[in-house]
């Protein structure tokens, strides 16, 4: 399997980063310093080189140096499954004319979006933000799901958005009093066909990902988790064809237009999905668990995820680990470190205490971080 690296990563005018980089062949890299250095930022700046909103999911106006013109732009070496590569992104300087749009380079040559750098690497991340995951609303688990999926099937963020751009179209033809039922067919077939090969997609992941967790399950030091999408549509496409479900949805979207009018929304389909977890060693739903128990099921299903990727792509993910190590305690830092060591995989993680990441080994390489500035203590 082939891993995905990062050799060289250039910001510029990225939130506090005017200008900065950094050179590694480390396996592990840490980001060290105190609170609104920049350590989170620079992850975020790497998770940009995939599809998507990145780790914060920021607008491109967002994540622009406030001191600049309002562009920026992140590059980086990496080897990954097509050898040595130079992945480019960033925004120009906006206009007031023209809406802002997101530049892809690969080896400086245009690309037409972000789901390109898929052949090249993928990446998984663990922010603080997923700690409220299993208490939060469903909208959040599903966009967590969605971004596991993306990280295995590159054109799942496509298939996503042009579903909620059909529904929108719907939603949008619902509000005309008197709406062509042509037009509602039409647009409803199309919602259909797309609202399948979404569900399809994650109920694929979600047995995959099943056997992963099962499979990890006694050897692993992060407990397990049980994993099942709370939809419908999913759960029909296990054992019906897709003609089948896309059929009953259309006629489910042909009799609900009365009631989504009056909502202003539609009410049913794989949009609503929710991800129900259950944490195995105690039989419990992951919401029940104690914060700490909650933590640790997050890295392992984080790091069962990762598994997934390189056995289905081939590719060992990258993995950003953000403020990851600080809440564990020692036994259990070790053991992720061990556990990262064995996935083959190159890490970034970020933390305040630089004593935490004494037992990276000799494959580790920290770097101070300090007013949007990055220096290898070596």
């Amino acid at each position: 399997m082939t891993p995905s690296r990062i050799h060289r990563l250039t910001l510029t005018h990225f939130r506090n980063y005017r200008a900065a980089g950094l050179e590694t062949a480390a396996d592990m890299v840490a980001l060290v310093g105190p609170n609104g250095a920049g350590k989170t930022n620079c992850i975020e700046a790497i998770s940009f080189l995939s599809p998507g909103r990145g780790l914060r999911r920021a607008t491109l106006e967002d994540v622009a140096d406030n001191q600049g013109d309002g562009s920026w732009a992140v590059s980086a070496q990496v080897e990954g499954a097509l050898g040595l590569a130079t992945l480019g992104t960033g925004i120009d300087a906006p206009r007031p004319d023209s809406a802002v749009s997101r530049r892809c380079r690969i080896d400086r040559e245009p690309v037409g979006s972000a789901t390109a750098f898929g052949d090249h690497i993928r990446m998984v991340w663990l922010t603080p933000a997923m700690d409220g995951l299993f208490m939060g609303a469903g909208s959040e688990r599903r966009r967590f799901f969605d971004r596991l999926v993306l990280a295995i099937d590159n054109e799942h963020s496509s298939r996503i958005n042009a579903l909620e751009r059909s529904l929108r179209s719907r939603n949008r033809l619902l509000e005309t009093r008197n709406y062509d039922d042509h037009w509602c067919d039409a647009i409803e077939r199309e919602t259909a066909e797309l609202a399948v090969a979404v569900a399809a997609t994650r109920g694929q992941t979600a047995a995959r990902l099943t056997g992963m967790l099962n499979a990890r399950a006694q050897a692993s030091a992060f407990p397990s988790a049980q994993i099942a999408l709370d939809g419908w549509m999913e759960n029909a496409l296990l054992t019906e064809t897709a003609t089948s479900v896309e059929d009953r949805y259309r006629q489910i979207l042909r009799d609900n237009r009365p009631r989504d009018a009056i909502a202003g929304r539609t009410t049913d389909g794989p949009h609503l999905t929710d991800l129900q977890v259950i944490y195995a060693p105690k039989s419990m739903p992951a919401r029940d668990a104690s914060t700490g128990e909650q933590k640790a099921l997050l890295i392992g299903l984080v790091l069962a995820h990762a598994s997934l990727v390189a056995e289905m792509t081939g590719i060992v993910p990258l993995l950003l680990l953000d403020e990851v190590v600080a809440h564990l305690d020692p036994s259990r830092r070790a053991a992720l470190f061990d556990e990262l060591r064995k996935l083959g995989a190159q890490v970034w993680l970020t933390g305040a205490d630089p004593a935490a990441f004494a037992e990276i080994g000799a494959g580790g390489e920290v770097f101070d971080v300090e007013s949007g500035q990055v220096s290898s203590r070596r």
